[in-house]
């Protein structure tokens, strides 16, 4: 009795073994649908008169140069160090700042410890984006049956990416982040509290103060 069971049921287990979908021999490796980030960074000397923030002859024009052959465009990220002591080279960064800002270039002010004293450096940090392959259809028609992501899944998501993005430098890291807030908010707060914030105009109000605001749950006017 057993015998004749297993004969009869061998065909069926073999119908539906041939049912079953063949294991799938495309993977994500093959063809992956992410942008590829080049960097493509370049450093440029810039010239000051000696213990001066003004630029030497010459250099402004170089600078307009770089601009109008694209060595410096306006989607870089461009940072400057500048040489001498901390107020100078703080000038010397503003006037490099002004040079580049009727091109839409905005500058950030950094610092390299090997600047020469007369000089400052112009870091243009650029990053070049080059496309998936799109559309990739390298694994074949959809219907496997196999819960696997055809090959050309995101691809439209990952070109319109690298093709919008106004500075490709932001896909590699963020903007430089300015001064912390939290010191001038502490200061501000610290002077409220020991009641000595200054009225408009540089005159201190009711004799050098102004009057702390009522507490939280207390009216003004009265109980």
């Amino acid at each position: 009795m057993k015998l004749r069971f297993y004969h009869a049921a061998l065909p069926a287990m073999l119908a539906l073994a041939a049912c079953q979908p063949a294991v799938a021999t495309y993977t994500r490796a093959e063809a992956p649908s992410r942008l590829t980030l080049s960097p493509a960074d370049r450093r440029i000397a810039v010239r000051f008169v000696p213990g001066s923030a003004r630029l030497a002859a010459g250099q402004p024009q170089r600078l307009q140069r770089l601009v109008f052959l694209g060595a410096i465009l306006p989607q870089d990220r461009v940072l400057v160090a500048a040489g001498g002591p901390p107020w100078l080279a703080a000038a010397r960064e503003a006037a490099i700042s002004r040079a580049l800002l009727p091109d839409r270039i905005v500058v950030h002010p950094a610092r390299f410890p090997w600047v020469a004293r007369n000089q400052a450096v112009i870091s243009v940090v650029r990053t070049l984006v080059t496309l998936p392959p799109c559309p990739n259809w390298s694994s074949g028609t959809p219907e496997r049956f196999n819960n696997q992501l055809p090959s050309n899944f995101g691809c439209a998501t990952t070109s319109d990416l690298g093709l919008m993005v106004a500075s490709p430098t932001d896909l590699v890291s963020g903007e430089p982040l300015g001064p912390a807030d939290a010191g001038p908010a502490a200061l501000s707060t610290n002077l409220y509290l020991a009641n000595k914030v200054a009225a408009p105009g540089g005159a201190a109000a009711g004799g050098g103060a102004v009057t702390p605001a009522p507490s939280a749950g207390i009216s003004a006017g009265g109980p």
